[in-house]
C-alpha cells in the first residue's frame, strides 16, 4: 500500500485542508503483509471521521491499512472538523466540499475509479451521519454506504439539548424536514422511486447513538428501504469501531 497525507487548498472552503489517503499496491516481498492491485481506476471508499477527529484517525486507531491491503481498494478519508458533513448555518461549506470538490480532486489527483459500483462511503458517529445522507442525497454515486454507530437522527431533541451551541452553529434553528434529516430523507427517497446504495447499519448494544439507529432501521423498514443491520454489545469506542469495519469491508461489492 501507498499511505499519503496530502495537503491542498479547498475553493470551496477558502482554506487549505487535508485528506489522508491509502492506495492498492501490488507487492509480493513485503514480510508479515502481502498488497493487491486492479487494472484501470482503483474502487474508493470514502471514510468520514467523527466529531472530536480528524483524517488521520482511522490509521490511528484501527488497522484500516493493512485490512485493505488485498482488497486492490483506495481509501480517501477527508478533514471536516465538527461540521456534521453539512453547508453550516453559520460557517463554511462542508457539505459543497464533501460532495462536489473532494470527488473531482480525488480524481484528479489519484487513479481511482468514478465508476457507481466501485464507489463507496462509510463512517463512524458524525462520520456515519455523514455517509448516509451522502449516499441518501447523491444516491447515483455509491454502490454501497456503511454507518458505525451513527448519529442517524439528528432532528432528535436530545441533540440540541447536548450540543445547543454547536447544533445551531451547523445547522440553525431547525433540522427536520430538511436535507439534514436522514428519516426525511429516506422518506423522499421511498417516493421518489430512486434506486439507493445497498445499506449498513451498526452500532453497539450500550452505545448513546443506539436510539438513532433504532429510528432510522425502523423507518426504512416501514419504506421497505432493505438496509443491513448489526447490533452486537459495545459502547461508542475503537475496540468496536475496529471490528465493525472489517465487517463493512467484507461486506461491500467488491467486484
Amino acid at each position: 500500500m501507498a499511505l499519503m497525507r496530502c495537503d491542498f487548498f479547498s475553493e470551496a472552503l477558502e482554506l487549505s485542508t487535508s485528506m489522508t489517503v491509502i492506495l492498492p499496491q501490488e507487492t509480493s516481498t513485503q514480510i508479515g503483509m502481502s498488497g493487491a492491485a486492479r487494472a484501470g481506476g482503483a474502487p474508493v471508499l470514502y471514510l468520514l471521521h467523527g466529531l472530536s477527529d480528524d483524517d488521520t484517525i482511522w490509521l490511528r486507531r484501527t488497522s484500516i491499512e493493512r485490512y485493505v491491503s488485498t482488497l486492490g481498494l483506495a481509501v480517501v478519508m477527508p478533514a471536516v472538523h465538527r461540521s456534521f458533513y453539512a453547508d453550516e448555518a453559520h460557517g463554511n461549506r462542508y457539505w459543497t466540499f464533501l460532495s462536489e470538490e473532494l470527488p473531482s480532486l480525488v480524481d484528479h489527483f489519484f487513479k481511482v475509479s468514478t465508476r457507481r459500483q466501485d464507489t463507496f462511503v462509510a463512517g463512524l458517529s458524525m462520520g456515519g451521519y455523514g455517509a448516509v445522507k451522502w449516499a441518501l442525497r447523491q444516491p447515483e454515486r455509491f454502490a454501497a454506504a456503511a454507518s458505525l454507530s451513527g448519529a442517524l437522527d439528528v432532528a432528535n431533541p436530545g441533540m440540541r439539548q447536548g450540543r445547543p451551541e454547536l447544533m445551531d452553529r451547523v445547522f440553525g434553528e431547525d433540522v427536520r424536514g430538511t436535507d439534514n434529516d436522514l428519516l426525511w430523507l429516506l422518506e423522499q427517497a421511498a417516493k421518489s422511486g430512486r434506486q439507493l446504495p445497498a445499506l449498513h447499519v451498526s452500532c453497539g448494544t450500550e452505545d448513546h447513538l443506539l436510539a438513532h439507529n433504532h429510528a432510522f432501521v425502523d423507518t426504512a423498514r416501514r419504506l421497505d428501504v432493505p438496509v443491513t443491520v448489526e447490533y452486537e454489545p459495545g459502547e461508542h469506542e475503537w475496540g468496536l469501531w475496529d471490528r465493525k469495519i472489517q465487517d463493512v469491508l467484507r461486506w461491500l461489492p467488491l467486484s
